[in-house]
């Protein structure tokens, strides 16, 4: 029955009719009895909450859920379910949308599963030896249209390389506080603060964020995905940055030299310590036969970012993630900081349990908290690298607790039960991960960022 059939049965508009079957108007009872005798049913069907029939009730829900903002979000038309839209459809439609409102409200990952993510994806870079050849390629084609010789990449050719690609740069000061970087594909610009941040200077972040569309990225489908596009990226700038034919004539030549060093690669580069360092492991695998490892920690120990192919053991939790664990006092990313000069290199030889290492840290002095970045090979290939003739050495037996974790047997027994330390919270832990496509990014801010701009 129509609005219209059923209208001239009870003696109303159709119009009249739609407001009250879409909630927005409350009958009086004579309409209510009205319609009751037009319909065939009692006045108590028409006013009861329960839904007459299956049907009906599949009905309702869909009504409702296309009012719900996650799926007003969508921008999808609204469906109305006419007589042709089987029942089965709309069950469809509905446990869609009870999966988006799921995934909407379910955190992007638990803690346990992003460091889970993250020992998967460094399980993979071990397995290459960190070195990604398709990355590598794209970053030569990037540059090849710019007539880049070799040395530090230029200003001009980074704007160049920008431009080849369909973007333009705006470097602003209101750019949102969770985001490094918003990149407006209506206009193809792409906003940067500019600022020094380490690793993270705007040149980098500019090409990491270039390094997504050259990449093919598409919105992470999880965090995971969000974790090796974000790797890529970091690769992509860092290729492109340190180009590949001329970093590895570089460094084979200092190979030959026996004076392999972080510090040239970075100032021949200019580029930061860690990239630097983040670039010779890209490379030192593959093209001149050496194994490494790599360590980012801050002044207590706790390890921020790490990778190995060389054998080396780093402090893991059960899922066999490293980040946020303590490196062994006696390892040079702990030693640095109490070294005279934190800010220049720190060479020292560590007998661990799984062998002896030779490690060249140093603070970067770019940081605000104040990271130190290792690099370390086997004690046999520390015959090619500057610092190979240092005295330092120092014995770790972690993981075995008594190395570092423990205090002294007689400290203990002077001390135990007499200290009572206030512990620094970390609030951070008690937190779930951000949700959304971009973990930890503010989409209002984002947006509201881009509406302000656009009409430059």
């Amino acid at each position: 029955m129509t609005l219209a059939e059923l209208g001239a049965r009870v003696g109303r508009a159709p119009s009249v009719l739609s407001l009250l079957e879409n909630g927005r108007r409350e009958p009086k009872l004579s309409l209510i009895e009205s319609l009751a005798r037009a319909l065939g049913v009692t006045p108590e069907d028409l006013m009861r909450r329960q839904a007459p029939s299956r049907r009906a009730q599949l009905e309702i829900a869909l009504e409702e859920a296309q009012r719900d903002p996650a799926y007003a979000g969508l921008g999808l038309p609204r469906l109305r379910p006419g007589p042709r839209l089987p029942s089965e459809a709309i069950e469809h439609l509905l446990a869609l949308f009870e999966e988006l409102r799921r995934l909407r409200a379910k955190p992007t990952a638990t803690p346990e599963e992003a460091r889970a993510a993250n020992a998967g994806l460094r399980a993979m870079m071990r397995d290459r030896g960190n070195y990604f050849s398709e990355i590598e390629q794209a970053a030569a084609r990037a540059l090849a249209p710019v007539g880049y010789a070799g040395g530090a990449l230029s200003q001009g050719m980074l704007l160049s390389v920008v431009s080849h690609h369909g973007f333009t740069v705006r470097y602003v000061t209101d750019l949102p506080r969770t985001a490094r970087s918003v990149t407006d594909l209506r206009h193809r610009r792409i906003y940067l603060r500019q600022e020094s941040l380490g690793m993270h200077t705007p040149r980098a972040v500019l090409l990491q964020t270039l390094g997504h569309f050259v990449l093919g990225h598409s919105a992470p489908a999880d965090f995971a995905d969000f974790l090796r596009q974000r790797v890529e990226a970091n690769y992509f700038a860092a290729a492109v940055l340190v180009p590949e034919q001329a970093a590895v004539s570089f460094l084979r030549h200092a190979k030959e030299s026996r004076n392999l060093s972080v510090e040239d690669l970075r100032d021949v580069f200019s580029v930061s310590y860690e990239m630097a360092a983040h670039r010779f492991t890209n490379l030192a695998t593959h093209h001149l036969g050496l194994t490494c490892h790599f360590v980012k920690n801050d002044a207590s120990g706790v390890i921020y970012k790490a990778y190995e192919n060389d054998g080396v053991v780093f402090p893991a939790d059960v899922t066999g993630a490293i980040e946020g664990q303590r490196l062994c006092r006696f390892w040079s990313g702990r030693q640095v900081f109490a070294a005279a000069d934190r800010f220049s290199p720190h060479y020292q030889y560590s007998d661990t349990p799984s062998g002896t290492y030779w490690c060249v840290a140093s603070v970067d002095p770019g940081s605000e908290r104040g990271y130190a970045i290792t690099l370390g090979v086997p004690f046999d290939d520390a015959r090619w690298f500057r610092g190979r003739d240092t005295t330092r050495r120092m014995s770790s037996a972690c993981p075995d607790p008594s190395c570092c974790q423990r205090p002294p047997a007689d400290l203990a027994a002077r001390w135990d039960g007499m200290a009572w330390p206030s512990a620094r919270a970390h609030s951070h832990v008690l937190s779930a991960l951000p949700s959304g496509s971009f973990p930890g990014v503010d989409e209002a801010d984002v947006y509201a960022f881009l509406d302000r701009h656009a009409a430059e």
